[in-house]
């Protein structure tokens, strides 16, 4: 089979598959759109969304950073029993770490 007679036959089949594939219209049964019934007014809604508006803070949730925690140790007291743990094989570092 050459080449020419190679892509015909592709073109042939996807024309063939293409057929297939149509996009039928929505029946009665399956409507997208459905009117909806609401016992609330209006006004009464744009009440509730100044209301939610003025009550609302500006502040982003989760943004709040949390308070530093209190420590009786020194700076140089935890670096030197870090560095004491890195020697001894206790801290796990560079690829090693997980």
């Amino acid at each position: 089979m050459n080449k020419s007679s190679a892509l015909i036959a592709i073109a042939a089949f996807a024309a063939l598959a293409s057929t297939g594939v149509r996009a039928e219209s929505p029946d009665a049964s399956t409507q997208f759109a459905v009117q909806a019934q609401s016992t609330r007014t209006r006004a009464e809604v744009m009440a509730e969304a100044a209301n939610v508006a003025r009550t609302r803070g500006t502040e982003p949730a989760g943004s709040r950073v949390a308070a530093p925690l209190q420590s009786g140790l020194d700076t140089a007291t935890v670096r030197a029993e870090a560095a004491q743990a890195l020697r001894l094989g206790q801290i796990s570092s560079g690829e090693l770490s997980l």
